[in-house]
């Protein structure tokens, strides 16, 4: 039997066409799947049929795209170790939250900073404004900011950067993005869901956040929610990090107060 290093190209490439055969098996069509790649539809084929090879740059493409290694060379892809060390892609869920939800474009949901407002979760009579600044890394979105000392305060809890400071996975929806956000080690997270609003400058996203605790007479435990997409402005950073944390009403960017529609039940 031969070894690896004894393969000759042929074999090579009958064993990477019979992986990618089983690995695009899972997508409906082939054409829409070369547009995901941005793959020539021929080329594709010739992969498929074990008559080419891609490039280098064409293949780490194609690993990142189904989550494998560049074993798929050499290997038959169940005896690969795919790269599943993430939640969503176990394969217990991987087929409803996996690939596609963690899929978020720089179009649908562009990193940078972005400035928030929505009403704050224990006073009833203020509003929270604060910064945000969205992440890619290991083709995943990120999120991540501190909540206002304030809003801690006001829980008994310790308002240091490190307790303060929350991150969450951006995934996308079918009408927007959700957010899933909680403090470090805290066992408490909250969900926020954005769509996108269509303005001039294309840059707002209006929505809601929820808590994971429970009902109380006192707070809430949902509210609305507007992201503002400040790119990488210093000047708006430093504006709303020096004005932002707790709120009046009047304190509000006009446009968000007009997208948080403030005297309308939320529902």
């Amino acid at each position: 039997m031969n070894t690896p290093t004894q393969m000759d190209p042929a074999e090579l490439r009958s064993i990477f066409g019979a992986n990618l055969r089983q690995l695009s098996g899972q997508y409906p069509s082939i054409a829409g799947l070369c547009r995901k790649l941005g793959i020539n539809r021929t080329q594709y084929n010739r992969y498929l049929s074990g008559e080419s090879f891609p490039r280098p740059d064409v293949l780490h493409r194609i690993c990142l795209f189904f989550d494998v290694d560049a074993r798929i060379l050499l290997e038959p892809v169940e005896a690969i170790e795919l790269r599943q060390t993430d939640l969503l892609s176990h394969p217990a869920v991987s087929e409803f939250l996996g690939h596609g939800s963690i899929e978020v474009t720089e179009e649908e949901f562009p990193s940078g900073f972005y400035r928030f407002s929505r009403p704050s979760f224990v006073n009833d009579q203020m509003f929270v404004v604060g910064l945000v600044y969205v992440f890619r890394r290991d083709g995943f979105c990120f999120i991540r900011g501190y909540e206002p000392k304030e809003a801690m305060r006001q829980q008994g809890l310790k308002t240091d950067a490190r307790s303060r400071e929350f991150r969450g996975v951006v995934l996308r929806q079918e009408q927007g993005v959700a957010a899933l956000v909680a403090r470090h080690r805290a066992l408490t997270c909250s969900f926020n869901f954005l769509s996108r609003v269509s303005s001039y400058d294309n840059n707002f996203w209006e929505g809601y956040a929820t808590r994971t605790v429970r009902e109380s007479l006192n707070g809430r435990r949902a509210a609305r929610m507007v992201y503002e997409h400040i790119h990488n402005s210093l000047s708006a950073v430093r504006q709303t990090a020096r004005h932002g944390g707790m709120v009046h009403r009047e304190d509000l960017h006009p446009f968000h107060a007009k997208l948080l529609n403030l005297d309308v039940p939320f529902r």
